[in-house]
């Protein structure tokens, strides 16, 4: 089992935690959690463009020049796709790009990609990230004193408000709970920042 200092806020060690082996030691599958990634995004986008065929383009009604006999090609209207203004060929339109997964398959990315964190010394595990106040400022500071990157995706035990929106205002910090968390954001986060009773928490849900 994987042993992983445990850090107060001001990043000073206070202990050690014992990580679970289905949870956090598994050999990370690199072909499941692309595919929980191409998941996320497809149901990330919105679906809403849409552009107009030659039926929907206004005017063109009539017939721009006599069939023969102009020493032009034959044309039957001015909204045509070959004309300015003209209609799109296969417009795209709305639509949903979502699809489900299996959810074995979802459990085995998040269970590789955490792995894949603490493989990689990504993980850092806190003793607990305690925030009374609107203060984005003692976020920064916890964020600087255990050395976290740039993009930092911190997992809370509940949902703490003031924690949430300390953390909003910080360019690559990004939070989520237990029940939220996903393959996309481990992966995307450069430093994995998870309370001491969220690590409970993760490995009585997913074990």
């Amino acid at each position: 089992m994987p042993n992983v200092v445990v850090l107060d806020m001001a990043g000073k060690n206070v202990g050690e935690i014992t990580l679970s082996d289905a949870i956090f030691a598994i050999e990370p599958n690199a072909a499941v959690m692309h595919q929980a990634v191409v998941n996320y995004l497809a149901n990330q986008r919105q679906g809403t463009q849409s552009t107009l065929t030659r039926s929907e383009v206004s005017g063109g009604g009539k017939k721009p020049w006599r069939q023969k006999g102009t020493g032009h090609a034959r044309q039957g209207s001015t909204r045509a796709p070959q004309w300015i203004h003209g209609g799109i060929v296969h417009a795209p339109k709305p639509r949903d790009y979502s699809y489900d997964l299996n959810k074995k398959v979802k459990k085995l990315a998040l269970k590789s990609a955490l792995s894949d964190k603490v493989i990689s010394g990504g993980l850092i595990v806190l003793d607990e990230f305690k925030v009374e106040t609107y203060k984005t400022k003692t976020v920064v500071d916890c964020l600087k004193a255990i050395n976290a990157g740039k993009k930092t995706l911190i997992v809370l035990e509940d949902n703490n408000s003031f924690a949430v929106k300390s953390c909003a205002n910080i360019p690559g910090v990004k939070t989520a709970q237990v029940n939220t968390i996903n393959t996309y954001d481990i992966l995307y986060a450069d430093t994995l920042v998870i309370a001491k009773g969220a690590v409970g928490k993760i490995e009585e849900v997913y074990a």
